[in-house]
């Protein structure tokens, strides 16, 4: 069945590769008018895998991705609409130059081929995987999570028949429909059809694809965000970024798992910062100096400086400078997110510089690290590896360059 799909998606790329933006564009607004009209069948379909995860035991957390509900169907189709009116990427040349032999050489974009997409829980992402892809000229054989089963065949059915109603190959996006592990072994060893795989999803599932796949892998590894508040910060500021970074949606990647704090401020900023973050329910595993500020916290473990806990969690150090909240960066951080909050113009362009993430911010929370918030549009997700792409992938991320060749009778000699 997989081999199947993967042919009849290899055949579909070739026929998405010259296809207009016009007929994409057209494609993408049917899919937006189908979801929208179909949400409340959506929704009832989305409320079985609820129960079944219910059942199983999943976390909270992992229910909240999983959910549909009118909120989240607008904005998928909103987000169709968004990728709809980004410029398409696909024929762009990207640079024109003469050689002395009077040959002029030229680059192109094209798109990627025939990319494997897999991912646990969130059912959105179907939608957003395939009007990226669609977008960029490729087709997409998607593989979700089995909680999510019901939801994404339900959404698979709806951008399939926009495709047809669009004259484009309706193959080009397919949700694979088993729910067995085995058919992601499957997956990742069809490198005579498939160009690149991109999981998104938990560690175990990363270095299950990463250590598993014959298909180059773009990693969108674990989120180990940390937030620096240095010793110029403001506070106030700092507490608003840091409440934020935690606070707003802590079952993300791009959430703060670790707040580092300048040892000069910490007796004026940790006690305020750490009552704020009771209050919303987070439990802080502190470091030593933390706890003699903070009486009553729980002590961390050395597996919580490396840990994503995606929960309303948060490991917190204190720092003697800003020397020491780089180096516990560089050895605990996860290439995703860091953050500084300073005053100090000089400092936070020493942290911009010496950081390797795919975000750095400076005086902004973590939850900025998100193609739509950067200006891209939507995103397939974010590569915390740096080939080919490193940071949000959105269109331009989707393609890759060939070169282009003008000559009038030119041969090497």
């Amino acid at each position: 069945m997989i081999q199947t799909m993967a042919r009849d998606a290899k055949a579909s790329a070739r026929l998405l590769r010259v296809a207009k933006r016009g007929e994409k564009d057209t494609a993408l607004g049917l899919m937006a008018d189908n979801i929208l009209s179909r949400k409340e069948e959506i929704i009832e379909t989305n409320t079985k895998d609820i129960s079944l995860a219910g059942k199983k035991g999943l976390s909270p957390a992992m229910i909240d991705r999983l959910t549909l509900n009118e909120k989240t169907i607008t904005s998928m189709a909103a987000g169709l609409r968004e990728v709809a009116a980004l410029p398409d990427p696909v024929g762009e040349v990207t640079g024109m130059w003469k050689r002395p032999n009077g040959l002029r050489v030229g680059r192109v974009r094209i798109p990627l081929g025939v990319i494997g997409f897999i991912y646990e829980s969130r059912p959105n992402v179907t939608v957003d995987a395939a009007a990226l892809c669609l977008k960029s000229g490729n087709a997409v054989l998607l593989k979700g999570g089995s909680e999510a089963i019901n939801s994404n065949l339900i959404l698979n059915e709806i951008l399939t028949e926009a495709m047809k109603k669009a004259n484009l190959p309706e193959k080009s996006i397919q949700v694979i429909p088993s729910t067995e592990h085995e058919a992601v072994g499957i997956l990742l060893g069809m490198d005579d059809y498939l160009d690149m795989i991109i999981p998104r999803g938990g560690e175990g599932l990363i270095s299950f694809v990463v250590e598993n796949s014959r298909i180059p892998v773009l990693k969108h590894f674990k989120g180990v965000c940390h937030v620096y508040v240095d010793e110029s910060a403001d506070l106030e500021m700092a507490q608003g970024i840091c409440f934020n970074a935690k606070v707003q949606r802590p079952g993300v990647c791009n959430a703060m798992e670790t707040m580092l704090v300048h040892r000069k401020i910490a007796p004026s900023f940790l006690p305020g910062m750490i009552e704020a973050f009771k209050k919303a329910g987070v439990e802080i595993r502190a470091c030593e100096e933390s706890v003699r500020l903070v009486p009553g916290l729980k002590l961390a473990k050395d597996d919580d400086w490396p840990a994503e806990f995606l929960d309303l969690i948060l490991a917190v150090k204190v720092v003697k400078n800003m020397d020491e909240a780089l180096n516990h960066i560089e050895r605990y951080g996860s290439n995703h997110t860091e953050a500084i909050v300073t005053n100090d113009y000089e400092r936070s362009q020493v942290f911009l510089e010496r950081v390797d993430a795919s975000v750095v911010l400076a005086n902004a929370s973590t939850r900025f690290n998100d193609g739509f918030e950067l200006g891209l549009g939507a995103e397939i997700g974010i590569s915390t590896s740096k080939l080919h792409a490193y940071g949000p992938m959105s269109l331009k991320e989707l393609t890759t360059t060939k070169f282009i060749v003008f000559g009038s009778g030119q041969v090497r000699t």
